[in-house]
């Protein structure tokens, strides 16, 4: 579901076994976007094309989401889905976002699978795009999407970290 955009953003940061983490919360202490630190103007860019011209104000984020990404980090798989979030995001991206949220930890999916999923068979590329738009690295985890023969494809992060991931939560996709 779309929605408005913050008054305020908080930008924290957290680190993490594959870099440090980028969270931006609004003062509801909704998460609205993650992404690693050398890929900052990536979120910057995504923030904008969701909200428009919005500032980040130095914050801390919720002490919730920090618990469940450290506990993500350190083993507990299923830690992410307790962290509030939401975005911006035309109603196909929303879609293909929620249908990101129940591929499960230690399974991979490939683009058309999920196209399928949501309804779209034919939409492969745009579930691609959608993904490749996706603010919420990690926590809505574009990670677990492979190629069509189950190699590892781009990801916003960069390809060596999709793998740390997927190895993390014990997937074990060719490539």
């Amino acid at each position: 579901m779309p929605t408005r955009p913050p008054a305020r953003l908080f930008l924290d940061r957290a680190p993490s076994p594959i870099g440090e983490l980028l969270l931006a919360s609004d003062a509801e202490g909704m998460l609205r976007a993650v992404d690693f630190h050398d890929f900052e103007p990536r979120m910057l860019r995504l923030l904008g094309l969701h909200y428009g011209a919005v500032a980040l104000e130095p914050g801390a984020a919720p002490t919730a989401t920090r618990v469940a990404l450290a506990a993500y980090f350190e083993g507990d798989l299923t830690a992410l889905t307790a962290i509030p979030w939401t975005t911006g995001g035309t109603a196909f991206q929303q879609a293909v976002w929620r249908a990101l949220g129940d591929v499960a930890a230690g399974t991979t999916l490939t683009y058309a699978a999920l196209a399928l999923r949501i309804g779209k068979p034919a939409a492969v590329r745009a579930v691609g795009a959608a993904n490749g738009a996706n603010p919420l690295s990690i926590v809505v985890p574009c990670h677990r999407l492979v190629g069509a023969n189950g190699a590892l494809t781009g990801y916003g992060g960069g390809v060596e970290r999709k793998a740390w991931l997927l190895a993390h939560e014990g997937a074990r996709p060719r490539g």
